[in-house]
């Protein structure tokens, strides 16, 4: 009879463990719904006012005058974007594989804290840092640029503040290969730098790709590091130290005074923003699935 009403028991709390489960995954789908529902019923209807060509094409944003084209602040988005992976990327991957099979254990319990401390650092901070730091160390190497502030310093930083993602999902990545892979290159005679770069980080990619997109997706919505340092001219950038101005930051500037059709712009911008994130995401899961193919 226990025995009965224990395993009675036991399909309740899995019962309820299962319901539980599904509602925290459906609210968290009806939250990104409604999400998108709010975006684009109220950033759509300002396209389609301002024009979808001089919206996306228009090379002036001027909110006095009714100007609304958000070119500059794409080209500026995919210049900062860009500056990030190539700093960030090939430094996060190695340092991951680095304090996965290279690091010493005493070198690694300082080197562990040290990368939580960085994910855990505000943007504001970053941003103060890069504007006292970074900006007039630009501004010293180069005395032709104005002021210090551009694409290059709005990418060196948010390549470091991509860092953490891209090292500590990376790892984790790296450390679930098997060890039979490992093994295994090393009895057909590969070395230990061969062994883990030609056999572990490869059997690994499909975290390490994860890695990148959650880097690339926090590097692109990042926004109050990027003010700080970016210079947040609204101009078609010319070099990697001219002064840009991303999608995020346009938003952030400017909404808090905003009103009417200035607004709904700067809603369809967020539009923009959300559709460009959800290409590359998709364009990495493509990539994914190709090599998986192979």
């Amino acid at each position: 009879m226990n025995n009965a009403s224990n395993v009675n028991r036991g399909k309740f709390r899995e019962a309820a463990v299962k319901v539980m489960f599904l509602a925290a995954a459906c609210i968290s789908i009806i939250a990104v719904a409604l999400i998108c529902v709010f975006i684009f019923a109220n950033g759509l209807p300002a396209i389609k006012e301002i024009g979808l060509k001089e919206f996306l094409l228009g090379q002036k944003w001027k909110p006095n005058a009714d100007i609304y084209g958000i070119f500059p602040m794409i080209i500026g988005s995919l210049y900062v974007t860009a500056g990030a992976i190539v700093i960030g990327v090939p430094v996060g991957i190695l340092m991951a594989v680095f304090m996965a099979r290279f690091c010493p254990q005493k070198l690694y319990k300082l080197l562990k804290p040290f990368v939580e401390l960085l994910a855990g650092i505000p943007s504001v901070v970053y941003g103060f840092l890069g504007l006292q730091l970074l900006v007039p160390l630009i501004h010293g190497l180069f005395p032709e640029q104005p002021s210090g502030s551009g694409v290059l310093a709005a990418s060196i930083m948010l390549g470091i503040m991509i860092l953490p993602t891209i090292i500590n999902v990376s790892e984790s990545a790296i450390k679930a290969v098997p060890d039979n892979y490992y093994e295994g290159s090393l009895a057909l005679g590969a070395t230990h730098e061969r062994s883990v770069f030609f056999a572990v980080l490869p059997a690994a990619k499909s975290g390490v790709l994860a890695s990148v997109i959650l880097g690339v997706g926090r590097a692109i919505g990042e926004t109050m590091a990027v003010v700080w340092v970016a210079g947040n001219a609204p101009i078609v950038p010319d070099s990697i130290l001219s002064s840009v101005r991303t999608l995020t930051s346009n938003v952030v500037m400017e909404m808090g005074y905003s009103t009417g059709l200035h607004r709904e712009a700067l809603i369809g911008t967020a539009v923009v923003l959300f559709v460009f994130i959800l290409i590359i995401n998709l364009s990495f899961s493509a990539i994914k699935r190709g090599g998986k193919k192979q």
